[in-house]
């Protein structure tokens, strides 16, 4: 039987003493810890890697935490975080959770008590991606328009005018859902690698290409045009319906 793997926790908190006392309580409870002591050195850290959760300080010494979790959630970097702080106001704890903060958890407290935290909402992290097709496609998206036909998420369907209903897959619907919200728009293919499978995916642009060939191969099969979808050689794809771009530009 495999091993579960230990989630890692990205701790970002400048007082020495306290983060050594984190990594030990948290290694403890079976979990990988990476300590950084300035915001930059985690902006650093998250460009490379995948954390399941991060233990943020408020009051750091080259910027607030509050303010790295903005530019995160503005770059749509999806991190679960609990803010550690010294603050006991509540307009502070408040703010914390009014910017995606998942928890909010005052100085002194228990590490017994930080641990049940810290696993109930690496639990409520999970759930919420139980329903993902891809990271920008949820089971529950409503139906949406591409190419002529209708894509179905929640049945992994598409509805082509001229043919029955098939099946496609998850990665399939992610590309279209990505160039259709994106409809007019020359999109690279790292965006679009980022956009569907995350940030962190180890995905080719070939790979990439192969999705996109299935998609027009579906199309042609099912004797539907699919013209307005072009390739921008050397940079990605531009879904143009509207015809606004021939020439991709």
């Amino acid at each position: 039987m495999r091993e579960e793997a230990k989630p890692l926790i990205l701790v970002v908190e400048d007082e020495e003493h306290l983060a050594k006392l984190l990594t030990m309580f948290l290694e403890e409870a079976g979990m990988r810890v990476q300590v950084c002591n300035r915001c930059e050195h985690a902006r650093r850290f998250l460009k490379k890697n995948f954390v399941n959760l991060m233990l943020l300080d408020v009051n750091l010494p080259d910027q607030t935490g509050f303010e790295l979790l903005e530019e995160l959630q503005l770059g749509k970097w999806d991190v679960p975080t609990i803010f550690l702080t010294g603050n006991t106001l509540e307009v502070s704890k408040i703010r914390g959770l009014e910017l995606g903060g998942d928890d909010y958890i005052t100085k002194p407290f228990s590490y017994p008590e930080l641990v049940a935290r810290i696993r109930a909402v690496l639990r409520r992290a999970e759930a919420k991606t139980d329903l993902n097709l891809t990271k920008n496609a949820r089971v529950g998206d409503p139906p949406f328009k591409f190419g002529g036909a209708s894509v179905v998420p929640v049945r992994l369907e598409m509805n082509f005018s001229k043919a029955p209903t098939v099946t496609v897959g998850r990665k399939e619907i992610g590309i279209m859902a990505c160039l259709q919200e994106n409809s007019g728009a020359v999109l690279t293919r790292k965006k679009l690698i980022h956009s569907v499978w995350g940030l962190h995916a180890d995905v080719s642009s070939r790979s990439l290409d192969q999705y996109i060939v299935k998609i027009r191969e579906l199309f042609k099969q099912h004797g539907q045009d699919l013209s307005s979808l072009r390739t921008v050689h050397g940079v990605g794809y531009i879904y143009d319906p509207e015809g606004v771009s021939k020439d991709g530009k």
